[in-house]
């Protein structure tokens, strides 16, 4: 019985253990691996490697006129500046995505996860 009592309470201090270093883990700030790589609307080649995975992120006040998603993480790229409403365009990995003429510049992109 005394045994059984002991495999109880080590069980429940494992579970405990592993749920706070579980929880721990997840506040870290996760990167998509890789570059991101744009081409703004002035013709300058900006490269951001390894952004956060979480958020929105914008490409400047020029916007960009093509994407390259270098990353390990599949991306959104939007026309608004804050992630939302409107056209956008999915760019998996390893691809990129040039603007269609007549359109307005992507200015802002956020990770698939």
């Amino acid at each position: 019985m005394y045994v059984n009592q002991h495999r109880r309470v080590a069980t429940a201090a494992c579970t405990a253990l592993l749920t706070a270093g579980l929880a721990g883990c997840s506040s870290l700030g996760r990167t998509a691996v890789g570059p991101v790589d744009h081409l703004s609307t002035d013709g300058q080649v900006v490269v951001v490697n390894s952004p956060l995975v979480k958020g929105c992120h914008r490409f400047g006040p020029a916007g960009a006129s093509a994407v390259k998603n270098g990353t390990l993480v599949d991306l959104i790229v939007y026309h608004s500046p804050n992630c939302g409403g409107g056209q956008s365009a999915y760019i998996a990995t390893e691809l990129s995505n040039d603007v269609t003429a007549g359109t307005p510049p992507w200015r802002s992109y956020r990770f698939v996860h």
